[in-house]
């Protein structure tokens, strides 16, 4: 009878293990695929009778506290994937703790979050209250002998279980066994494995590391295909590289990630020049990461400078910004050309890295002045230390200058002040400049209360007809729409607009917004994981003439991209975005891996490629596939290794 009891409360702890997973399933993605929920069943046998052992150790109503005390923390826990998600639109790990200033600093929008998704919060909370509610229903009694054996049969059997079925998709792209041996993928393992296997991944892989493979892409296809943007078969232009011998190289590495990317250079192909390069040769340039700036805020109406910039210039169809890690990831894709990863991103922070090809340091090595701003407290993220590796030295923000020349206690602060009291810093300016801005009007939350720029813009967006959340946001972009107005007129003021180049890409999406928010103002109906990513990209100039551009393209792009038409001289292998304009494979990806191409858009949840417009080989994918793993895995190396000073000393 002991037996029944015990199983009893074994099942009663499955179910309410399951309850949690599913839960947070429902409450996180879009869809729940089966494969996920065989994982998930199988893998919650051995928890569910680990639990079951812990709390049949003691004295009965030492079993029962314990038992509520777990289940709270787990409730907790599973609390701050969702409420972590829902924020910042990006997936908890152990290596945000390292990034943690940022959640403090909007610990507010996490109380807002909270209280605005209060119903999942309560629900992941259920199965501890259920726990209290039926605690003397079950036998919490300690444990004998026998008891022991058959909990450990039960551990051991689900084990064994789960282990068939890990091995059983063993030759399955994205499955289970691809997640636990191969790959480090930590929203595909939440999505696909449930959140307490996605939580021992993730803090074993924190505390021993985990390297993924390098796998040798023969890319003669992907980076010598015809590009319809250069119809230029008939001249040879070269490649953009600086002649480093990496093969020589390889006898100089020390360390075991220096000779991965290594490798890897040497098996790589640079891209090559085109008709393109250096057509802004000595042009200024005024470079601008836009805080959650969406082409959903682009209207000839509301934001007519923008839309003005958009649609001349060079006006980019499939462009993509991929979200990851917030601000601070997306501004290191913006001016690294790498992919963000949390790892390594607080490495980045600290300003220790070398980076010789930075933004500053490429263009102050070509004879320019360079200038950075940004409207915000010039030490968060320590955003002054990394802006100095790039070769900023005069980097201006809130409490170090800024806040001499316009209104840094407002929030969000003003982009408009911003552009005002810093253009007369090098306009002048006898030598050629470059001007990075990092804005700040656009941030979340977007409502007309807590939100200075929204309220300041209401009058504006008060009329149309969407939420108010989705006004809010629209009333932000006017700031910077007028911002960018107010830099054009300066600029024309001065004689220097003709010789100046706009470029602007954001850091992310507006995931203030719900995607049904951003859907009430797409002109078609965005998933959430892919086209919720489609963007606008500005490179304009006022004398060039509007060239649209098809191929598909990321933020990691462009940077090598304005290297190109800058003439600067750069190893196009040293970056993992490629420029544009080459012949190079057209590829945007994502957090869990998927990825655009021409050829269509490939799912990594569910290994399906779809809007096609022709059949597509499995090769094809799996070369894709292997193209993204190894720029997502190089991109971290590259900041690990520090193998910009290793490959420039």
């Amino acid at each position: 009878m002991s037996f029944k009891k015990k199983i009893d409360l074994f099942l009663f702890y499955y179910g309410c293990l399951f309850l949690l997973e599913f839960s947070y399933m429902l409450l996180t993605f879009d869809t729940i695929l089966r494969s996920s929920l065989i994982n998930i069943i199988l893998f919650l046998i051995p928890v569910a009778g680990v639990l079951t052992l812990i709390t049949s150790l003691f004295k009965d109503r030492v079993n029962k506290i314990l038992a509520i005390v777990i289940f709270g923390i787990l409730g907790l826990w599973y609390n701050i994937y969702y409420v972590f998600e829902a924020i910042f639109d990006t997936f908890f790990s152990f290596a945000v703790f390292k990034l943690s200033d940022q959640g403090l600093k909007f610990a507010s929008n996490a109380i807002i979050s909270i209280l605005e998704h209060f119903y999942g919060v309560v629900i992941l909370f259920v199965p501890m209250i259920l726990i209290i509610i039926f605690k003397n229903k079950f036998n919490y009694k300690k444990i004998n002998i026998k008891e022991v054996g058959l909990l450990l049969s039960v551990i051991v059997v689900g084990i064994s279980l789960f282990s068939v079925n890990v091995y059983m998709q063993k030759n399955d792209k994205y499955a289970a066994y691809d997640l636990y041996f191969n790959i480090n993928d930590n929203s595909l393992n939440i999505e696909k494995l449930g959140v307490i296997s996605a939580s021992f991944l993730d803090i074993h892989r924190t505390i021993f590391g985990f390297n993924e493979k390098i796998i040798v892409v023969d890319n003669n296809d992907s980076n010598n295909k015809d590009d319809k943007n250069n119809n230029d078969d008939i001249f040879d232009y070269g490649y953009n590289e600086i002649g480093i011998d990496y093969k020589e190289l390889l006898n100089e590495v020390s360390t075991a990630d220096l000779k991965t990317v290594t490798n890897y250079m040497i098996n790589d192909k640079p891209t090559n020049k085109n008709k393109y390069t250096g057509i802004f040769k000595g042009k200024n340039l005024v470079y601008i990461t836009a805080e959650s700036f969406s082409e959903i805020a682009v209207s000839e109406e509301l934001t007519p400078t923008l839309y003005k910039l958009v649609n001349g210039g060079f006006h980019f169809a499939n462009y993509y910004s991929s979200n990851n890690l917030s601000t601070i990831g997306g501004e290191f894709q913006s001016l690294t050309g790498l992919y963000a990863d949390s790892s390594i991103l607080p490495t980045w922070r600290s300003g220790k890295n070398s980076f010789p090809y930075g933004l500053s340091n490429m263009f102050e090595k070509a004879g320019y002045n360079t200038y950075a701003y940004h409207n915000h407290y010039y030490t968060f993220q320590d955003r002054n230390k990394y802006l100095k590796s790039l070769g900023f030295d005069n980097f201006l923000g809130c409490n170090n200058g800024l806040e001499k020349r316009m209104n840094c206690k407002s929030w969000p602060e003003s982009d408009i002040e911003m552009i005002d009291v810093t253009v007369a810093d090098y306009i002048d300016s006898e030598k050629p400049f470059l001007a990075y801005y990092m804005t700040v009007s656009g941030h979340f939350a977007y409502n007309f209360t807590g939100n200075k720029m929204s309220r300041k813009n209401k009058d504006l967006v008060k009329d149309l007809p969407y939420s108010d959340p989705v006004k809010a946001y629209l009333a932000t972009q006017i700031e910077l729409d007028r911002a960018l107005e107010l830099l054009l007129n300066k600029l024309e003021e001065a004689n220097v607009l003709d010789d100046t180049v706009i470029v602007l890409l954001c850091d992310h999406y507006p995931y203030g917004l719900t995607l049904d928010e951003i859907n009430e103002v797409s002109t078609y109906k965005r998933d959430g994981i892919v086209e919720i990513n489609s963007n606008n990209l500005i490179i304009w100039n006022s004398k060039m003439k509007k060239v649209d551009v098809d191929k598909v393209a990321m933020s990691i792009d462009v940077i090598p991209t304005v290297y190109n038409l800058f003439g600067l001289d750069y190893d196009s292998r040293l970056f993992m975005g490629k420029d544009i304009f080459s012949n190079s494979e057209g590829i945007a990806f994502f957090k869990n891996r998927s990825f655009v191409t021409e050829k269509g858009t490939y799912l990594a949840n569910s290994n399906k490629m779809i809007n096609t417009k022709e059949e597509v080989s499995q090769e094809y994918i799996d070369m894709i596939n292997n193209i993204v793993a190894n720029r997502r895995n190089i991109s971290k190396l590259l900041i690990k290794s520090d193998y910009y000073k290793f490959v420039s000393e």
